[in-house]
């Protein structure tokens, strides 16, 4: 598959099959991951794969709930990957004090988006989740109060494989050439 198919063919899934996902592909998703560039190659992430239907339920429950409801369809995926935001080394804290940036929320868009796309040339169905109460997901997973979560991604074969447009900017509205 031609990388433009691929971005196109990736979309936010919310609703999976109960259908189990092959060791090797969750293996190929997160050796993706693993090789995503990093600002100093800092590599300032980790994950917790959850696979345990119980602990998937009990963790939607307590952090999508309330005012993070919209994201309950979260119980339906067969894994959940909870990416850790790490600390960058220390060059790249500097640099990124320096330039107001925080690079390891970069890095962490870049590894998720390896992982997403990696899970889609699989056939594979991802959503980002940036909307849940995260002290409760720290509960639920007997995480420090000092460990950053900013990013949850659900992963499973799609319900429903359809590919739709997407709907994007113009490239003119978006791109300036200076020649």
């Amino acid at each position: 598959m031609e990388f433009l198919e691929l971005v196109k063919k990736r979309r936010s899934v919310r609703s999976y099959l109960s259908k189990e996902i092959p060791e090797e592909y969750l293996e190929k998703i997160l050796e993706a991951g693993r090789l995503a560039p990093s600002a100093c190659n800092s590599q300032p992430w980790s994950f917790i794969i959850i696979k345990e239907k119980e602990i998937i339920n009990r963790l939607v429950d307590r952090s999508m709930t309330g005012k993070y409801n919209m994201n309950k369809f979260a119980k339906e995926a067969p894994v959940i990957i909870v990416a850790v935001t790490e600390k960058s080394k220390y060059v790249a804290r500097l640099a990124g004090l320096l330039r107001d940036v925080k690079y390891n929320l970069i890095d962490i868009g870049i590894v998720c988006d390896h992982i997403t796309l990696q899970a889609a040339e699989l056939g594979l169905g991802t959503c980002w989740l940036g909307w849940f109460d995260e002290s409760e997901v720290k509960k639920v997973l007997n995480l420090s109060s000092r460990t950053k979560i900013d990013v949850i991604l659900t992963l499973g074969f799609p319900a429903d494989n359809s590919v739709r447009e997407k709907r994007r900017k113009k490239i003119e509205d978006i791109v300036t050439t200076i020649e």
